[in-house]
Parts: structure tokens; C-alpha cells; sequence
């Protein structure tokens, strides 16, 4: 109704809606409750701390900031509102190691018998590549 009273009267939009036209007056003047207060409030701590970690925080860190700020919130209402929000965290993907231990391959055989260094420049040069497949 109030995005459409410059188009139409608000006693007919009362009418057509089946609601009182007090009703909307009173609901116009009325002060937000404390508790939307503090839901606008902690929706806002909630997208800054957010951004200000470049999306990455999910809820458990933002609930450790938002503590740290003196705010006094539960995990589930932390994660409820995030949700409302539209924010998630990032998280990384575990970590997997690429080298396949076969015990049926054999290791070649050391052709320097350990002794890496032989005094000069460029005369023996070694390297890992097990995480490489070869036949």
C-alpha cells in the first residue's frame, strides 16, 4: 500500500485488500520491536565481518568475531541468519596425496651410493618425481 499510494487512495486500497484503514496508519507509526532491532543490527555486523574476509569466513569465525564485539548469539542463530543472508563460507578441500605407493614396484638402483656432493658445480644433479606416473 505505501509503494502504491501515489497511484491510489488509500481507503480504496484498504478496501480492495480487506484490511482497516486505521489498521495501516497504526502499522505506520508503529516503532520496530527490540528484537528487529537487534536482528537488523547483528544482520549487519554479520555481512561486514563477511566482506571484510573476502567471503571466506563461514559461521564458526564470524561467531568468534561477533563475540569478540560484544554481541551475545547463539551458533544456530548465527547460522540461521547467514542463511536468511544468502552468505556461506569457503571451505577448502581436503588434502590429497598424489604419490601411489606400490609395494610391487622396485626402486632403482642409487647410482651415486649417496654422495651428492662431489666438489663441483653442476656435476650431479637429482630430483623427486614419484608423483609422476611412469610405465
Amino acid at each position: 500500500m505505501h509503494a502504491e499510494k501515489n497511484n491510489h487512495t488509500i481507503s480504496r486500497m484498504a478496501r480492495l485488500l480487506e484490511v482497516s484503514r486505521s489498521g495501516y496508519y497504526a502499522w505506520i507509526k508503529r516503532v520496530p520491536s527490540k528484537q528487529a532491532v537487534r536482528r537488523e543490527r547483528i544482520e549487519q555486523k554479520v555481512a561486514w565481518f563477511h566482506g571484510e574476509s573476502d567471503s571466506v569466513s563461514g559461521a564458526p569465525r564470524i561467531l568468534a568475531d561477533l563475540r569478540a564485539d560484544g554481541e551475545v548469539i547463539s551458533p544456530k542463530t548465527l547460522a540461521k541468519t547467514m542463511r536468511r543472508l544468502g552468505l556461506r563460507g569457503i571451505c577448502p578441500k581436503r588434502w590429497r596425496s598424489t604419490t601411489i605407493i606400490d609395494s610391487v614396484d622396485a626402486y632403482p638402483p642409487d647410482a651415486l651410493n649417496r654422495a651428492w656432493d662431489t666438489g663441483a658445480l653442476n656435476a650431479v644433479w637429482i630430483g623427486d618425481i614419484t608423483y609422476l606416473r611412469t610405465a
